[in-house]
């Protein structure tokens, strides 16, 4: 009897539970008194999360929520078309222009979401006759985006840039591009974008640099990687941000000159086809803009809490990391899996991560911190760790 695709999946599932890669979904409610990252589960149990890109805490901010609302009372829910067909509203020109005057880029375009601004930018921009050098650890959405373009994907060690130069030396055809998160996502590093740049100078390469964990987070006024090293945008080809991070919002934006934004609002599939995200989130987003811009005392509290977890708890597995991602490297997907459920029997939200998000045999914790997380927070984290571990 010949294989259906209902068996086919049905195999494919329990290879999945065989390897302990099982993932389901957990609902989770925001504790409506808490002033910070506290959520109720399905069963009714509280859970302090340390597992949210909200590094800002900006999510539930009432300023966000106001603007949210009132423009949601003026243009309603869902944009209900394309932004070429209609699905633009001003306040989307307006955090466009807010966005690029941030940043100090001629124009921004917005998408729906990082993966969808990254599918797009580089399927557009990249021919396939072209050579890609790529991080070993960049995001899926980088990966996926060269593999649609059908260029040639080189994929350097993790940081290495004399790995890099090795590849950029063997030559060939085609434009050069180095793609690279400024911020790695699981590990929380930074890459080191002044030799690449350099690099970039050197082999007549343009750079395409996702700054979705760097923006609010890194650099003045949380300008991201490039201000962190004091680069200029000169210095890169496309900036990639989300809204759904930092801005503790939804949505994304691609930065840069006025030729590639053009060029991209007429090239860039995921932008052309997509609906637009609604004007609610954006007047939302320029709210939160201005807070970001103004949230040195979040960043500043985000890197006290850096330093307490490493300071307190310094003989853990950490990956080095200048950023609120801490990554706590346990190595074996069970015992992964099993450290983030004793975790939340202690009521702290840690869930494990597991290949193929991160390398076989580098299973971990991903600790995201918060500039909402308490001193008594990281305590009770700290805590619940020692003795587990």
């Amino acid at each position: 009897m010949p294989d259906t695709a209902e068996s086919d999946w049905s195999k494919q599932l329990a290879d999945i539970r065989r390897q302990g890669l099982w993932r389901e979904l957990l609902p989770l409610q925001p504790d409506p008194v808490a002033d910070h990252p506290k959520f109720i589960d399905s069963e009714g149990r509280a859970l302090l999360s340390f597992a949210s890109n909200d590094y800002l805490g900006l999510s539930r901010d009432p300023a966000l929520q106001r603007a949210a609302i009132a423009e949601m009372e003026k243009s309603g829910l869902g944009a209900a078309a394309a932004p070429l067909l209609g699905g633009e509203r001003p306040v989307h020109q307006a955090l466009a222009a807010d966005l690029a005057a941030w940043l100090g880029a001629e124009a921004v375009l917005l998408f729906g979401s990082g993966y969808l601004a990254n599918l797009g930018v580089i399927s557009a921009l990249v021919g396939r006759h072209d050579r890609v050098y790529a991080d070993r650890l960049n995001h899926a959405s980088l990966v996926d985006g060269v593999r649609l373009s059908g260029a040639r994907l080189q994929r350097y060690r993790h940081g290495d840039m004399a790995h890099l130069q090795q590849l950029l030396a063997r030559g060939g055809s085609g434009r050069i591009w180095i793609i690279s998160d400024g911020v790695f996502s699981m590990d929380g590093d930074l890459a080191p974008l002044p030799e690449m740049v350099a690099l970039a100078r050197q082999y007549q390469a343009s750079i395409i640099l996702d700054e979705a964990h760097a923006l609010g987070v890194l650099g003045d006024q949380g300008r991201g990687t490039l201000a962190h090293y004091r680069l200029g945008n000169a210095d890169v080809a496309v900036i990639m941000g989300t809204l759904g991070k930092a801005f503790g919002v939804y949505g994304a934006f691609v930065a840069g000159s006025q030729d590639l934004i053009d060029l991209l609002r007429n090239r860039a599939r995921s932008f052309i086809y997509h609906t637009a995200f609604p004007a609610a989130l954006a007047a939302a987003a320029r709210v939160s803009l201005q807070k970001l811009q103004a949230g040195e005392a979040r960043r500043t509290r985000l890197h006290a809490h850096r330093l307490c977890l490493r300071t307190q708890l310094p003989d853990a597995p950490w990956l080095p990391s200048e950023t609120p991602i801490q990554g706590l490297v346990l190595g074996d997907t069970a015992r992964a899996v099993k450290v983030s459920g004793q975790l939340r029997e202690a009521g702290l939200y840690c869930p494990a991560v597991r290949p193929p998000t991160v390398p076989q045999g580098s299973a971990r914790l991903r600790v995201t911190l918060s500039a909402a997380h308490r001193h008594e927070d990281l305590q009770a984290l700290l805590t619940a760790l020692r003795e587990i571990l």
